[in-house]
């Protein structure tokens, strides 16, 4: 079994209806693709017509595997996890060709040269509200990933997929999810409930420290990520030791724990923003449904919900929770079909694929949107070191 397959696996359609249906779903999905990633005009160089035609071919057979095959989670899992390592290589290879490492100066920060994070959102609102300013040192309408374009991207992917940002969106979120797949059985097959109420803890404390001292305190000592993105300088004892600290929950979170949970559980037990971006759950008119009449109660989608955002008493209310992240896994893993993707105010089970479907282009299209060009950038990077032995220049 691939390391990226659910179990147990669901049959596939293999008619010539199957496929011609497939194909029909996936045209419109070809033809947006390409106009996101070419913006009407193929790139200039050879290279990078490449790139862009391996990526959409990617990007397609994906898409139209999901359909045919009726099956969302190890797909999107896989895609996911490759638009995570493609952009860690792009955005570190950008950094070192305009900096000269990964490290960011003080000058840099105080030029507003740092690429705005989604995940320091939570931590901005309130010193935004009340003091009318922005505590992160980016950009707000100018250079890459600035303020104000992260903003809006974030808003559109909210209110079209709610917390379906952690599995569909969030360049970060395929590290765990990556790591949570190497093993085919977990070590740590039980994780008390309690935990999950932990991200709401960090959102709450972070958002008032962050208040109170007018900085972004998760991005200054508690983002895993900045491993495998950019750093400040060290120059200090304080900067060594929060560098320290970076590293550590990298390897704790994103590595060892979803290796031995099969769990993402840096985004289910520890990020701010998951729990924030709950919230958007509350706006989308999507969500997972369970009918309690079809379900017999194995409780095999609890046991391996990536998230952790099913419990009994939810399973028994027939939803999941609020910090579900659509990624599917337990609508393809429940051998009684019971759990559907659902549009809010319909019936349950009724027209259930047709939901999946319409949940799937808004998703798809910003993957695609942003994994598309993670993916063409790390290509070229990794053609060039192959062809010169830089990734750079």
């Amino acid at each position: 079994m691939s390391v990226f397959s659910p179990r147990p696996e669901m049959p596939a359609p293999s008619t010539a209806r199957g496929i011609v249906r497939a194909v029909l779903l996936t045209l419109p999905m070809l033809l947006l693709i390409a106009m996101m990633m070419t913006q009407g005009e193929l790139p200039k160089d050879s290279l990078t017509r490449a790139v862009t035609a391996i990526t959409y071919a990617l990007l397609g057979a994906v898409f139209f595997l999901m359909v045919y095959k009726k099956e969302t989670y190890k797909y999107r899992a896989a895609l996911f996890t490759i638009v995570a390592v493609c952009f860690s290589i792009a955005f570190i290879a950008n950094l070192v060709e305009m900096r000269g490492s990964m490290a960011v100066s003080r000058a840099d920060m105080l030029a507003g040269e740092t690429p705005f994070c989604h995940l320091v959102i939570p931590m901005v609102i309130i010193p935004a509200a009340f003091t009318r300013t922005i505590i992160f040192p980016g950009s707000l309408l100018e250079g890459f990933a600035n303020i104000a374009s992260m903003l809006i991207l974030w808003l559109g992917a909210s209110l079209a997929l709610g917390r379906g940002w952690c599995s569909w969106v969030c360049f970060f979120g395929g590290f765990d999810e990556g790591f949570s797949r190497l093993r085919k059985k977990a070590l740590i097959k039980k994780i008390a409930p309690v935990w999950t109420y932990l991200p709401w803890a960090v959102l709450l404390t972070l958002a008032l420290i962050s208040a109170l001292t007018l900085s972004p305190f998760y991005c200054e000592w508690l983002c895993p990520f900045k491993a495998v993105t950019e750093f400040e300088q060290i120059t200090s004892f304080k900067i060594l030791l929060q560098t320290i600290i970076f590293a550590s929950l990298f390897i704790l979170l994103v590595v060892i724990l979803p290796l031995l949970t099969r769990r993402r559980t840096q985004c289910g037990l520890f990020c701010p923003f998951a729990a924030f971006q709950s919230l958007a759950n509350k706006i989308n008119i999507f969500d997972l449904r369970i009918d309690t009449e079809k379900c017999k109660n194995c409780r095999l989608c609890v046991k391996d919900c990536p998230t952790f955002s099913l419990d009994e008493n939810s399973v028994g209310r027939g939803k999941t929770l609020m910090s579900c992240t659509k990624c599917g896994k337990c609508v393809d893993i429940c051998p009684q079909r019971a759990v559907t993707y659902h549009i809010k105010g319909t019936p349950v089970a009724v027209g259930s694929d047709t939901a999946r479907i319409l949940f799937l282009y808004p998703a798809f299209i910003f993957m695609s949107a942003i994994g598309g060009s993670m993916i063409v950038s790390a290509l070229t990077r990794i053609f060039k070191l192959i062809a010169t032995g830089s990734m750079i220049g």
